[in-house]
């Protein structure tokens, strides 16, 4: 059974009567329509819906039981993710491209009562409004790397997804005439959060992309009429990059909002002019969603050179000793599954250590400068550059290694190693490749380059000097242009 792990230090002024977490279950706060373009009618998906909700109920799962499955980003992962809700179940997305190390770690951490394989379950229908979920019942968990290399399953309430979702339709102006197009995965919590729950709240029309085309994105852009996107500075200079680009492709975009790696002031302003469209930065993260962002009437100047202001009742604080982010609000997530993990996640008086450093300006703007922990982010996912080290040195000719990212235009960093080798060894990219294949390990996570270097730049302390490896490798990279 999945369970919170970690009470919120303002839990009981966020849960007051109209406050953020006086919100229902997710099964009572979405729609019963899905409107995509390839969508059953709101009748046939509530009825997909029930008849998986009540086949969840025959196969054994109980209230709080995990729910595990494997999928593209499709309708049937929407049904999944609605049918473990309306089951009172907790949904646990497995992402497509997980290596097999990575599926092993989410197996063990949240011991699901049902892998859903193939064919979806079908039972007794459960109609709407029987979800014996509660507003503070675990409701997903998702998995994201962390700087240890073990991926963290982050576990959310059926609250604070709910609010989130409300929260950010009325921020981003969203109504039912919109249509969103995700091709982030929905087991990450932009393509939850974007890609199922806003859509669910509005309600407004949701298009999946099962793998990113840009080529085919453009024309699903035309064709569904899409006014609205959000993810990493990838998609959109894909798009702007395709040979098939054309300004009657985009015509129908809005807005565009875009977070991580490789936002930037210049990024925005190319991107509005070549898109048409407001452009704006966002942050947040998978245990802390979209906690900045701009909205309607902020200055567009302002709002391309930091990563916007506060949503809602979300506070932000810099830790004056180390330059992190610190995070306290409704939105954040309820622990992770290994409860000793929330012990250095958060603070004696319940604000989250984010992990990056930022800035503050006197009206509350946030600004991200930089990253405390050692994390590439490579097209919007997050790699741990302690699990890369983990499988390079495990290989025999590697005796030492050190990963970082380099910058990258259009993924945002590349994953690049630099190894120390056993005397006479040869361990080149593709000896890598093939290495990290062996292992388990996810495709995103494999270097895209490997340096062999006699010994390391060090700090004083004798570490490694990894700001100095990232400049090298930058510069590598900005040779290669």
């Amino acid at each position: 059974m999945i369970e919170p792990t970690y009470t919120h230090a303002r839990l009981d002024e966020y849960a007051r009567p109209g406050g953020p977490l006086d919100v229902p279950s997710l099964d009572a706060a979405l729609s019963l329509a899905w409107p995509g373009p390839d969508a059953p009618d709101s009748s046939d998906f509530e009825h997909q819906v029930a008849h998986v909700a009540g086949g969840l109920i025959d196969a054994g799962v109980e209230p709080g039981d995990a729910v595990c499955w494997r999928r593209p980003n499709n309708l049937e992962a929407v049904v999944l993710y609605r049918a473990c809700w309306r089951a009172g179940a907790v949904a646990v997305p497995i992402h497509h491209q997980a290596g097999p190390a990575d599926i092993d770690v989410i197996l063990d951490d949240t011991a699901p009562r049902l892998v859903v394989a193939d064919e979806l379950p079908d039972g007794e229908p459960i109609p709407w409004g029987r979800s014996p979920a509660q507003p503070e019942s675990a409701a997903v968990v998702l998995f994201t790397s962390g700087s240890s290399g073990r991926p963290k399953g982050v576990i959310h309430t059926h609250r604070s997804l709910a609010y989130k979702a409300r929260l950010m339709a009325r921020v981003h102006g969203l109504r039912p005439d919109d249509a969103v197009l995700m091709p982030a995965p929905l087991a990450h919590i932009s393509g939850l959060l974007n890609g199922v729950l806003v859509p669910g709240v509005v309600p407004m029309k949701s298009v999946m992309m099962p793998r990113w085309d840009p080529d085919d994105a453009l024309r699903i852009i035309e064709r569904e009429r899409i006014t609205f996107m959000i993810g990493p500075p990838t998609f959109f200079i894909g798009l702007m990059g395709a040979a098939t680009f054309s300004s009657a492709a985009v015509a129908s975009l809005r807005l565009v909002s875009s977070g991580g790696a490789g936002v930037t002031a210049a990024f925005v302003e190319e991107a509005s002019a070549k898109l048409g469209c407001t452009v704006k930065r966002t942050y947040g993260s998978t245990e802390a969603p979209t906690v900045t962002t701009t909205q309607a009437g902020d200055d567009l100047a302002r709002a391309a050179a930091t990563d916007g202001r506060p949503t809602g009742e979300v506070e932000l604080q810099i830790d004056d000793s180390t330059g992190e982010l610190l995070v306290r609000g409704p939105e954040l997530f309820c622990g992770y599954t290994n409860p000793e993990r929330n012990v250095e996640a958060f603070t004696d008086d319940g604000w989250f250590r984010t992990g990056d450093m930022g800035a503050i300006d006197d009206d509350g703007w946030l600004t991200i400068v930089g990253r405390l922990k050692d994390v590439i982010i490579r097209g919007g996912e997050n790699i741990a550059a302690a699990e890369v080290e983990s499988v390079l040195e495990s290989h025999p000719d590697v005796r030492h290694a050190v990963a970082v990212g380099a910058p990258d235009a259009r993924l945002g960093e590349r994953v690049v190693a630099f190894v120390q080798l056993v005397p006479h060894a040869a361990f080149g990219l593709a000896e890598c490749r093939a290495w990290f294949e062996a292992r388990g390990t996810a495709r995103f996570k494999t270097p895209e380059r490997v340096v062999a270097v006699d010994e390391f730049p060090l700090l004083a302390a004798g570490k490694p000097d990894r700001a100095a490896l990232r400049a090298r490798a930058a510069a590598a990279s900005a040779s290669e242009d």
